[in-house]
């Protein structure tokens, strides 16, 4: 690492957990995050200001005026932007020496295609249907996954880490007979609120990225905004689970 390198980190590497060989491996990660909106702005902030080498940034909707209250990373200046791009701006004025990847299209049934060499995937999607598809794929690789999701005054946020024995995974959690999940659009949001869950998201994605910590594998961690609450709930690999327990039923 060169001068400017351990200026801009310092304050990271001073951390025993994290030291310079912690740093040169955030450097040399791949994370994939899909959704650039509430969740997705306050992720890829802070794992771009963390120094992770490798931003693959996965939206195919444009910014509207109506995202500006929560989802941080867009501004007025770009509305009707792909928020792909409009989020890359802002991650290269942050840190111009990370590496960004723009996907501005729908990954259905192409998942798989734009995970080589991935090391941890977010999910900020605010679908089950896109969830769904995010973890069979993710379980399939065997990469990481951290999910986050925020609807009116709650937020939840767990991590499924496939190649770790015992880990469940998001349909052990809900499956596919679940009601569609309603949007901010019907329901209504507060905006800090998805800060303080994407923010989790991002720690526990490099709590992954440097195996330190303990991780919120097996654990679905529960916040209520309106009370200040904290809940956290164990989670089990569902032994009925069509994609974890039985991998090629949904082949």
């Amino acid at each position: 690492m060169n001068d400017a390198q351990l200026l801009r980190y310092s304050r990271q590497i001073l951390l025993p957990q994290v030291d310079v060989s912690g740093q040169q491996k955030l450097a040399q990660s791949k994370v994939l995050i899909v959704g650039m909106g509430g969740l997705g702005s306050p992720v890829a902030m802070y794992l771009a200001a963390a120094g992770v080498g490798h931003l693959v940034l996965v939206d195919f909707d444009r910014v509207d005026l109506s995202n500006l209250q929560r989802q941080i990373i867009h501004d007025t200046t770009q509305l009707g932007q792909y928020k792909s791009l409009s989020a890359q701006s802002k991650l290269q004025a942050l840190n111009p020496e990370i590496q960004i990847t723009l996907v501005n299209q729908s990954l259905e049934g192409n998942l798989e295609n734009y995970l080589s060499d991935v090391d941890v995937v977010v999910d900020c999607s605010d679908n089950f249907a896109t969830r769904f598809a995010i973890n069979t794929a993710c379980v399939r690789a065997g990469i990481s996954l951290v999910s986050g999701a925020a609807l009116r005054w709650g937020g939840q946020v767990a991590v499924f880490l496939p190649a770790q024995k015992n880990s469940p995974c998001y349909r052990c959690l809900y499956d596919d007979c679940e009601e569609q999940a309603e949007t901010c659009s019907q329901t209504g949001i507060l905006a800090p609120l998805v800060g303080v869950i994407g923010s989790i998201q991002a720690l526990e994605v490099i709590k992954v990225l440097l195996v330190i910590g303990n991780s919120l594998c097996g654990k679905l961690l529960l916040f209520d905004a309106y009370t200040g609450k904290w809940r956290t709930l164990k989670l089990h690999p569902d032994p009925a689970c069509p994609v974890c327990a039985f991998p090629n039923f949904l082949a």
